[in-house]
């Protein structure tokens, strides 16, 4: 086939591709704001399937291995929630609570040290504007709550999607193989073996990148609880969970927990310059922890990308998508990535590298000779 005729007919499939790809990200736009519980569930089935296959090859039927791992992924669930969640709404409500404290604490203790350390003069600081900015009643937080719960549209949306996940995660874990099995034998005869090695190196860089993100996410927030709490932070688990979690994307962890931690530390009562030190101690031990040992050793460089990729990716995607594009950021950039470096390597072994390199080997070789 004529050189040109292949180009033209990739030239064609590119756009054609391109064209695909932009119906389908409209189409998530457009459903974008009902496929959280669904792209919930379909993680929770693809993180639970591993372990029902090796049920299975140990003598135990599908069905069976399905709800032994599915009952495993409900009680792990609930066992956090039931754990974490009374514990995170207490200190909530406590905030609004304390907020005659935090205030007191700032007029009388940081005020008078800043006037004290930086040679401030006392009356430049307007007080009145602090004392203002404090002077949110204790119900503020309970107002809020009782406002949203008040909604009867967000109640009925939020059991929706409480009652949605396990159902989706039961019947998507129970179906995984076959689902793969129809998407596989629908495939044209001509391109199956290459999207089925694509697919298979997608999953492999995805399932383990995912899964070792999640042991650093949960790693991280039990390091920021502990250190939080053994300073002596009254937000510790809140604070803790809320730096762990966002973790997975490149040193805003870090950043949130510490700009959360010292403000916290610096509106609590009898904390002073430094329990800020030992805030930063804990974070940069966590830190040096997941740059040295955590990531290295449950992620390792799976996903391939660099790490401000990662926080374009994030920001892309939420941009994009909104929440639901954050979540299924990282995911995405991983399969493009799998897809960019089989390009490359195509690429590496075409007629077209080959030819250029050749080319520009004989120009090298001709400059040469007309410097001799």
């Amino acid at each position: 086939m004529d050189r040109s005729l292949k180009l033209l007919i990739l030239c064609s499939n590119i756009v054609l591709i391109g064209i695909i790809a932009s119906g389908v990200g409209w189409f998530i736009n457009l459903l974008s704001p009902i496929l959280t519980p669904f792209l919930v569930g379909a993680f929770l089935a693809y993180l639970g399937d591993p372990l029902a296959d090796k049920l299975e090859q140990r003598k135990c039927s599908r069905s069976l291995a399905v709800i032994l791992v599915f009952s495993g992924i409900i009680a792990c669930l609930f066992l956090a929630l039931l754990l974490i969640i009374p514990s995170v709404q207490s200190q909530i409500i406590g905030i609004g609570a304390k907020v005659p404290e935090y205030k007191a604490q700032v007029i009388n203790i940081w005020l008078p040290w800043l006037s004290k350390t930086f040679g401030i003069a006392p009356d430049s600081i307007n007080s009145d504007a602090i004392k203002k900015l404090f002077s949110l009643k204790s119900s503020v937080f309970t107002d809020l709550l009782s406002s949203i719960a008040g909604s009867s549209m967000a109640i009925i949306s939020w059991i929706g999607n409480v009652v949605l996940i396990p159902v989706v995660t039961f019947y998507l874990l129970r179906d995984w193989d076959v689902i793969v099995a129809m998407v596989r034998k629908t495939l044209p005869r001509n391109i199956e073996p290459t999207v089925v090695k694509l697919a298979t190196e997608s999953n492999q860089v995805l399932g383990s990148f995912i899964r070792g993100q999640f042991m650093v996410m949960i790693a991280l927030s039990i390091i920021y609880f502990t250190g939080l709490t053994i300073i002596g932070l009254d937000l510790a688990l809140l604070i803790g969970l809320t730096a762990g979690l966002i973790s997975f994307v490149p040193y805003l962890g870090c950043i949130v927990g510490i700009i959360l931690a010292v403000t916290a530390t610096l509106l609590q009562p009898g904390s002073d310059i430094y329990t800020v030190i030992y805030v930063l101690i804990v974070f940069g031990i966590g830190q040096t922890l997941e740059g040295t040992v955590l990531t290295p050793k449950l992620v390792g460089d799976k996903i391939g990308l660099h790490a401000v990729a990662v926080i374009f990716a994030v920001l892309a995607g939420g941009q994009l998508f909104g929440f639901f594009g954050i979540l299924i950021a990282l995911p995405t950039a991983a399969v493009i990535m799998v897809l960019l470096r089989n390009l490359y390597n195509a690429y590496i072994n075409s007629n077209v590298y080959a030819t250029n390199e050749n080319a520009d080997n004989n120009d090298v070789t001709e400059a040469l000779k007309n410097e001799k």
